[in-house]
């Protein structure tokens, strides 16, 4: 028996688990599946939920739980050993300031100042001169009043204006640059401007593709968009910039052409018969106490 709770995937059994937590009828039916599908917003007890009940999840989602926000994808790839732009992370101001004086940031400017939280590149600020710093500091400051903590400090890589996006569905990778229109801009994300080039520098796009690939087998992140970058002055070396488990569709066709490919890809793992990896044991103790916190479940 397929489960399907995804809306737009059709199983033998469909269940909605949207704004809510999962309770023991969705146990129940996660345990008499042969197969679960998961919508792109889920939750991370509906996951360990059904990565500890069923032999068969899709997507994997256990390195987006396990390494959480931007500042857990930093240690993520700092894990895998791939490259990535040099990054300083910080829980708070206060874990800033105990470091390093407001007056000697960690790194030269002009650098790049990311929040742990937000898309469409509007948490993540470009800090060219010591007066920039101490405004996004106070920024950072008030929002940790509202229980928004946590941001990391980046070193900013000339790229020519423009990034890659690797879109992964499955074993499908689409990939497309988004070119900021003025090579200097800062902002390469297509709400920022940016304009969407599918053919430009094949040999680059083959080489993103390939390492995005490498590093998707390792951790079995089978639906997300990756952002690379290479340095303009090379080496052709993609730089890992950020994973997105929420990604815009506009580069790869639109809505109607992610959901086809999708519902394609989740039909080849069905037929596969692929199962679910060794889940990381932390991760998947502390997904089964969130459960039995949340819920008071039998697991």
């Amino acid at each position: 028996m397929i489960l399907s709770f995804h809306p737009i995937f059709t199983g033998d059994q469909n269940r909605l688990c949207a704004g809510r937590e999962p309770d023991e009828e969705d146990l129940a039916a996660i345990r008499s599946a042969d197969a679960v599908i998961l919508p792109q917003g889920c939750r991370e007890s509906l996951y360990f939920m059904a990565k500890g009940n069923c032999p068969r999840v899709f997507p994997d989602y256990e390195a987006r739980f396990a390494y959480p926000d931007k500042l857990g994808q930093i240690r993520l790839f700092r894990k895998t050993g791939v490259p990535h732009p040099q990054s300083h992370l910080f829980s708070s101001t206060k874990d800033l300031k105990s470091r390093y004086p407001l007056q000697k940031p960690p790194l030269p400017l002009p650098f790049v100042f990311k929040f742990a939280w937000g898309g469409e590149g509007e948490t993540v600020f470009l800090v060219e001169t010591s007066e920039d710093f101490e405004k996004i500091v106070a920024q950072a400051s008030e929002w940790e009043g509202t229980g928004q903590a946590g941001f990391l400090i980046q070193s900013l890589i000339p790229c020519r204006g423009r990034s890659l996006r690797v879109v992964v569905i499955g074993k499908r990778l689409l990939s497309y640059w988004r070119v900021q229109k003025e090579s200097e801009g800062f902002h390469t994300g297509l709400s920022r401007g940016a304009a969407i080039d599918w053919g430009a520098e094949p040999a680059l796009l083959g080489i993103g593709a390939s390492a995005v690939q490498e590093f998707c087998s390792r951790t079995r992140i089978d639906l997300a968009g990756f952002d690379l970058l290479f340095h303009e002055a090379g080496p052709e070396v993609p730089l890992f910039l950020e994973i997105n488990y929420y990604f815009g569709r506009k580069g790869i066709g639109g809505s109607d052409r992610y959901y086809e490919i999708l519902e394609e890809e989740i039909r080849r793992w069905l037929e596969s018969g692929e199962k679910n990896g060794q889940a990381n044991g932390a991760g998947q103790r502390n997904g089964l106490k969130l459960l039995k916190l949340k819920n008071g479940l039998k697991l």
